[in-house]
């Protein structure tokens, strides 16, 4: 059962192959869905400074019926913390936030600022600052992983030239229609992780009949075919939702896609429009 499963990351650490993500989960709603998760048998919850729903995830994770150490909690470090000073104080204030002793995995959210996602800048300096203040929090045990999120090839490459400790993943845009295949390559190759965010396509992938078609075969949703896909593809996918029936349906992907059908959905037009998503640059969008 893929809730019992792991990935190893390359300290040794070891991360459930399924994780909760939980964007555009209010601050509120997240403590329940939380405890809901870990109710279900889901050990690996992802939040985020920007989703500004730490203090929920926080109270979910040290109420809920799992201990604490059975738990694993990823945050991210927002997009806009560019330099090791205030990269060292997001980290210290998301353990505040949090209410947590440590937390298992702390990311860089972007390469960019989101307000300049796209431009020329690549923030290189910055952002090897700030992957500075995360290597001392990791040598401090605030943080036992940490990775990188939304990281091109050049910014990984600028990273892995100056980096005391190897990132462990990169957490990227990747389902069936959207799947950057040489950036997973180039990652896997460097013993970094992939995690698939948004692994059903913010829901646009249920509009696509082709898709239907295969998972109708398999007996499946087309969300379940879309979270086999990306782990089959060994990636660890973060699908979002605060519905319990839903985290059970998202968990049940016990089944296997053919090679043959592995092929098909790899090469599936991409998706051009993420519906009220696309208002944000990572799924194509500009920001007003």
């Amino acid at each position: 059962m893929i809730l019992e499963e792991t990935f190893t990351l390359v300290n040794g650490v070891e991360i459930p192959k399924l994780g909760l993500g939980t964007w555009f989960i209010s601050d509120a709603d997240v403590v329940q869905a939380v405890r809901e998760a870990a109710n279900v048998g889901y050990r690996h919850i992802d939040t985020a400074q920007a989703y500004q729903n730490e203090r929920g995830v926080g109270e979910g994770i040290r109420t809920s019926s799992v201990d604490r150490a059975e738990m694993f909690v990823t945050t991210k470090l927002a997009a806009e913390v560019k330099s090791y000073a205030e990269a060292v104080a997001s980290i210290d204030q998301s353990l505040k936030t949090l209410g947590l002793d440590y937390i298992d995995m702390m990311i860089i959210h972007s390469p960019q600022p989101w307000m300049q996602f796209g431009v020329a800048d690549r923030y290189f300096a910055g952002n090897r600052e700030a992957w500075r203040a995360l290597e001392d929090a990791y040598d401090a045990g605030k943080l036992r992983a940490i990775g990188l999120s939304n990281f091109e090839q050049a910014d990984l490459d600028n990273i892995l030239a100056a980096c005391r400790i190897k990132p462990m993943v990169n957490q990227i845009l990747a389902h069936i229609s959207n799947t950057p295949h040489a950036l997973i390559d180039y990652s896997q190759a460097n013993g970094i992780l992939v995690e698939a965010y948004s692994p059903i396509a913010h829901g646009e992938l249920l509009k696509n009949q082709a898709v239907r078609a295969i998972a109708e075969r398999y007996g499946v949703t087309v969300p379940q075919l879309g979270i086999r896909y990306v782990l089959q593809m060994g990636l660890l996918p973060l699908p979002k939702t605060a519905n319990p029936a839903h985290m059970r349906s998202n968990a049940a992907v016990d089944f296997v896609i053919s090679d043959e059908d592995m092929t098909f959905l790899k090469n599936v037009e991409q998706i051009e429009n993420y519906g009220a998503a696309s208002v944000f640059p990572v799924y194509g969008g500009t920001l007003g």
